[in-house]
């Protein structure tokens, strides 16, 4: 047994006068705002997503801006990450013909208006800008879009992942282990104060955090729905998920995958978002977000489709997190999203379709 002062000193806690926070038992918290602000520019800066396939050039340059505040607790050993950034990055784009031969290059920028770890289990918005909206100029969006948005995507999930791993903070929570009760030295009258004030810190923090959120909820609305129409909930599925039959009804463009997480745009883009969850017949959750809306902001629509009777459906609509203003400040947004799901949408169903009661 080694004498007292020879232990391994990795493996002793050092006596404090204070007695506080030993090895972060009690409460530690540090800013990640930098670190956030070099792994994003490590992950998504300089990637090819198209080199050469339809003549096509594309690459993301570099991380221009990370805003917001990123941080990690730790209290006796737990991990609790918290965050609210946004992300622009820049990228470029070049055309060229079957030769070889350039026919245009553009600049443009990726917006990431909000990650945040209250969404930790969802995909942010993804906005792509150029700066020429020429033909060729649009063709290079359209391609940064498909081909880069989803390698994007999956840059973010790396990084929300190492967030609640502990981020900056996950090396000195492996490597300040507690020591065992019996090797402990601080007094227990010293470490009471402590340990009073972590819980008040962890209180304040859990305050600030649902303050936070209530706050963010202000000026958002749900709607709430129940329609009847005469027919299978198997064929009311069908007709809202099927972009020809959107079409059809609407009279406007329409792009909707029938897969979860596929993404969608109805109402000729005024309407954009993608699939959550899909239950063939059944149910329907989706991210809606409309283009007039601030920067940031998407909805949910839940539809469920119940059959209570053959050739009776019924399709209850939830549609939460609507704001109250658009980004004009105009406040009729509620208003005129109730009356679309009723006017433009419940209604052209039966009128088109034969599906009235």
């Amino acid at each position: 047994m080694a004498k007292y002062g020879e232990g391994d000193k990795r493996w002793i806690v050092e006596e404090r006068p204070d007695g506080t926070n030993v090895h972060n038992w009690h409460w530690s918290e540090t800013n990640c705002l930098e670190w956030a602000r070099g792994l994003l520019t490590k992950l998504l800066s300089d990637l090819t997503l198209l080199d050469g396939e339809g003549d096509l050039f594309v690459r993301t340059k570099t991380v221009e801006k990370v805003d917001g505040e990123a941080y990690v607790n730790i209290r006796k050993g737990k991990i609790i990450p918290g965050y609210e950034i946004s992300v622009v990055l820049s990228w470029e784009g070049e055309a060229r013909d079957s030769d070889g031969k350039s026919l245009l290059k553009v600049d443009g920028t990726v917006e990431i208006p909000y990650i945040a770890d209250e969404n930790a289990d969802e995909d942010p918005e993804v906005k792509v800008l150029v700066k020429d909206d020429g033909p060729i100029g649009r063709r290079l969006k359209e391609a940064m879009l498909s081909r880069g948005k989803p390698v994007i995507l999956e840059k973010v999930r790396v990084f929300v992942e190492s967030m609640a791993k502990g981020g900056p903070a996950r090396e000195d929570l492996e490597t300040k282990k507690v020591a065992p009760k019996n090797q402990a030295s601080a007094p227990a009258a010293a470490a009471a104060p402590a340990a009073a004030s972590a819980g008040k810190k962890e209180a304040e923090a859990a305050e600030k955090k649902e303050a936070k959120k209530k706050k963010k909820k202000e000026g958002f609305k749900t709607i709430s729905m129940t329609e009847k129409f005469s027919c299978r909930a198997k064929d009311m599925y069908e007709i809202l998920m099927d972009e020809n039959r959107w079409k059809g009804f609407t009279q406007s463009n329409a792009r909707i995958s029938k897969e979860v997480g596929g993404e969608f745009s109805i109402f000729d883009g005024s309407v954009t978002g993608r699939n959550v969850e899909l239950q063939e017949g059944k149910l329907i959750v989706q991210k809606w977000r409309f283009g007039s809306w601030p920067d940031g902001i998407q909805s949910t629509v839940t539809l469920t489709l119940e059959e209570p009777e053959p050739g009776l459906t019924v399709v209850k609509l939830t549609h939460t997190d609507v704001p109250e203003e658009d980004r004009y400040g105009n406040a009729t947004v509620v208003e005129n999203t109730e009356r679309g799901w009723r006017d433009l949408i419940f209604h052209k169903i039966r009128a088109v379709f034969g599906f009235g009661i």
